[in-house]
Order: C-alpha cells, then structure tokens, then sequence
C-alpha cells in the first residue's frame, strides 16, 4: 500500500510539473513578446459581439463561474456539508489549502507581472494590471476541480462518474475561458496560462490529499 501510493504521488509530481512547466513557457513567451502575443492580438482585435438584455444576463453568469467568491462559496459549502456528514475536518482543511494556494500562488505572479487587460488597448508588463496569469480560468479547473474531487471521493462516485465530473470542470473551464475571449476581459495568453498553473496546483493538492488517506474516504 505504501509502494502504491509513493508510485501515486511519484506520477502525480510529474503530471504537477509538466503542467507548471508548460506555464513557465507561456509567461517566458509574455515577458519575451514571443509568438504567442500573435494569437493575444488576434482574438483582441477581432469582433467582438455585445450582449443585450437576457443574453447579456446569461454571458456574465457563464463569466461569474470564474469568480473567487463564487468558486469559494460553493467549496466551502461542499467541504462543510461532506465534514459535517462524515464527521471528519479533512474535507474543510483541503478546501482552505485550495484556496489559499490559489490566492498566494495565482495572486503572487498576478503582482510580478502586472500586465495590463486587453480592453486599454495596448499590452504592457509591470503597469500595475493585473490580467497575467487569468485568475477566472485558474478558479474554474483549480476550485470547482477540487470540489468534484471532494464529491468523488466522499459520496460513493464510481469511476465512470468520476470522469464524468472530470470532463463537467473541464468543460465549465473552457467555457469560462471562452467567454472572457468573446467579452475581451483577458488575452488568450492569460487564459492558457491560467489554465496550466490551475491544473498543476489541482494535481498537486489531490496528490496531497490521495498520499495521506483517512477513514473517512472510501476510494
């Protein structure tokens, strides 16, 4: 069991830093204006649609779900409900681990940076922004993942719906990710990035969890 779970955490540290290595990339090709501020410009000065009235309403809610308070309310409301069921503070400490990771982690290269959004109309680091990396995408995969891993592995989720809830964050990710594209709220660049530093943290922090197990899990 031991062995098992040193393999475990041996290959999630690697999955972990492929992933922050693939955002190093992304930051070293933002802070050398390297090719991928081609496809920043692009999306940017494309057209972009406005929204009126009910769609408007329906767009910013999609955008929403990128939001710190709203991920944050809905972990905190999971990991107390699944604590308070199976009797156990881990569900509430993962949940705080999260989310303070995300805060110094995500917040802490956000300061670094400082690049400028893409509706001022011009791209500049250092400018007190605060667009790179995006923290709606790192919220959707990071928290809402940590919130369907908690479900798996507390209520009886068998494999299949596992992946299922898999593939609901990753597709609720991309759509927060699209629809900052379509608003022009971020450039693609800190979207992707975003994406990368989001999913690392989340591979880190259920490699955590998995290689201290409890009683209280049951998979």
């Amino acid at each position: 069991m031991i062995a098992t779970r040193h393999r475990q955490m041996r290959r999630a540290l690697k999955w972990s830093a492929g992933l922050f290595a693939g955002y190093l990339f992304v930051t070293y090709q933002v802070i050398s204006f390297g090719f991928i501020i081609k496809i920043d410009r692009f999306f940017s000065e494309a057209d972009h649609p406005h929204f009126k009235g009910l769609s408007s309403f329906m767009v910013r809610r999609l955008d929403d779900l990128g939001l710190r308070s709203v991920s944050g309310i809905a972990l905190a409301i999971i990991a107390i409900y699944i604590s308070r069921r199976f009797k156990t503070w881990r569900p509430i400490n993962l949940g705080l681990l999260a989310f303070i990771t995300l805060n110094i982690v995500v917040g802490g290269f956000k300061y670094a940076l400082g690049r400028t959004k893409p509706r001022v109309g011009f791209d500049v680091l250092h400018a007190g922004g605060m667009s790179y990396p995006s923290g709606h995408a790192s919220n959707a995969i990071f928290i809402w993942g940590v919130i369907a891993y908690l479900i798996y592995r507390y209520a009886h989720v068998n494999r299949y719906r596992g992946r299922l809830a898999s593939a609901g964050v990753a597709a609720l990710a991309f759509t927060v990710c699209a629809v900052s594209l379509i608003r022009n709220t971020h450039w693609f660049s800190d979207l992707f990035g975003g994406l990368l530093l989001g999913g690392a943290l989340l591979v880190l922090i259920i490699a955590i969890d998995r290689y201290f197990p409890s009683d209280s899990q049951f998979h």
